[in-house]
Order: structure tokens, then sequence, then C-alpha cells
């Protein structure tokens, strides 16, 4: 089917009590490997390039092959800017057919924060395109933004946040980190309760590569309605690699790469979809 926006498939998760898995993608094989994730589990599935990776390849190259392994999709699937860096991108994304876009104005101030997230909200709802901010700092480095500590989201701030700009969903910081973590990090799951209270949209969780499944299950039953994963799935595309060089040196073929890669990535946004609960919730 043709791609869809986050809008829908985010408010029946909210509504259902589950959360859309997110996952950042490379190159061919690796949404090949999710959007089969998803046809086999019956789970509406979000794909997501950020800036470095829309500087690798192009938006208008990732959206090529999104949308064409989409439309031979029977479930939904649609095509996220993640971390998009500035009012520039977040519309060039759009223009470039993208059905769903992040504004991360966190390391902002708050007032400017609100003031790109409105801008960006302002030209993506006169095309119909919901958008994703962010408040708090997530600790960690997603691309070359990097926060030193993390500084949770406050749940009266997200509300005037919300209610000023607009957005379609927030993602806010509990106490995660984007990349893997060096200890057990600790969450202020209680956060997401006081904030899911007095939000009305859709919450986000970043920085999930790397946590428990219990952990990103408490924050779903709480609230969160989408989850983001990243890190974890180029480790394993990766790891795959290095193992069939190492049993079979001699290999060239790129593709045998890509498939072993495939089924890595595969296995493992399987697994992530049952623990967000959006197994089966396509049918």
């Amino acid at each position: 089917m043709p791609l869809v926006t986050s809008e829908q498939m985010l408010l029946d998760a909210q509504k259902g009590g589950y959360a859309v898995g997110a996952f950042n993608v490379e190159n061919m094989e690796m949404v090949k490997a999710v959007i089969a994730a998803a046809e086999e589990l019956r789970a509406p599935v979000m794909l997501q390039t950020t800036p470095s990776t829309v500087k690798y390849g192009t938006l208008e190259t990732y959206f090529g092959i999104v949308a064409a392994e989409a439309k031979k999709a029977t479930v939904p699937v649609c095509l996220h800017l993640d971390h998009g860096s500035s009012f520039e991108l977040a519309v060039q994304a759009i223009k470039a057919g993208y059905t769903s876009v992040m504004i991360d104005g966190s390391h902002e101030s708050f007032e400017d924060n609100i003031a790109v997230s409105k801008k960006v909200v302002d030209v993506a709802k006169a095309c119909g395109i919901p958008v994703e901010a962010e408040l708090g700092k997530v600790g960690g480095k997603e691309d070359d933004l990097e926060a030193e500590a993390d500084t949770n989201t406050d749940p009266m701030e997200a509300k005037e946040f919300v209610e000023r700009t607009g957005v379609s969903s927030l993602a806010i910081a509990i106490g995660t980190a984007h990349g893997f973590y060096a200890g057990t990090p600790v969450l202020d799951k209680e956060r997401v309760s006081e904030i899911k209270k007095v939000v009305s949209v859709p919450l986000v969780l970043h920085g999930a590569s790397g946590l428990s499944d219990d952990d990103v299950r408490e924050c779903v039953q709480r609230g969160m309605c989408k989850v983001n994963f990243a890190t974890e799935l180029r480790v394993a595309y990766t790891d795959a690699g290095k193992k069939l060089l190492a049993e079979k040196p001699e290999t060239f073929d790129p593709k045998k790469l890509g498939v072993v890669g495939m089924e890595a990535v595969k296995e493992l946004v399987m697994g992530r979809m049952k623990v967000c609960g959006c197994d089966h919730k396509a049918e």
C-alpha cells in the first residue's frame, strides 16, 4: 500500500495501549528487513532516517526505496525524518515525500524550541503531515547533537509546549540516552505517567537501544506510543557481516553480506515489535 502518515497509527496505539516500533534504516537491505518483519507480524511500522543518514543517501533516495517497498506491503508503513535538525530540512523532507517529520529543538531554549517547532507545524499541517518534537534533553549522541547530561521533561512545560506548538506527538526525556548505555540506565518511568495525565498527544521514547524488554514494556504501559530503535539495528547488521567474513573470508559478493544483514535485522525488529505490543495490530 502507499506510504501513510504516522498520525493515525500513533493515535491507534495510544487508544490500544501499545507502541509503534520506529526503526532507523541506513540502506535498502535494512528497509527490506524492517518491512519484512512488519509483514510477518502484521504490525504497523515507522522507518526513520536521521540527518546524517540523509546526508549519506539523500531524502529522495530513501523515499524512493521505502515507497517502493511499502507499495508491496499489506501493512501500514510510514517514512519519518528522525531528529530533524532545522526547519529547512523538515520542509525538504516533506517535499521529498516523507509522511512524518520530527523537528528537534530540544537543544534550544524553551521559547526557541516552541518557535521552531510551531514554524514546522504550520507548514506541515498545510500538507497533511504530522510533526514530532522533543522537549527535555535525551543524553548521549545522535548524529552531531550531543547532550552532556540528561534533563528530564517537566510535565507542565510539556503541556504548554504541546498547546502552543500544535505538534502531533512529543518525545520526552526520562533518563534514556542515544547509543548504548555505559552502565545500567535509571529511568524516571513515573514521569511518563505524570506527563500522560496533562498531555493529549502520543508520547515518544527515544534511546531505546540497550534498554531491557521490561523497561520498554513498562514505559509503553505508562503511555509511550512510539519507541525508537537505531543503534542496535546498525550493530546487528554489521555484526552479521563480520561473522560471515570471519567464517568465509573468501566472500566477495556484497549481496551475501546483505542477506545475512537482513536476516539479523529482521529477527531483531520482530523481537522489538513484540515488546512494544504492536504485533497483529495491522489486521
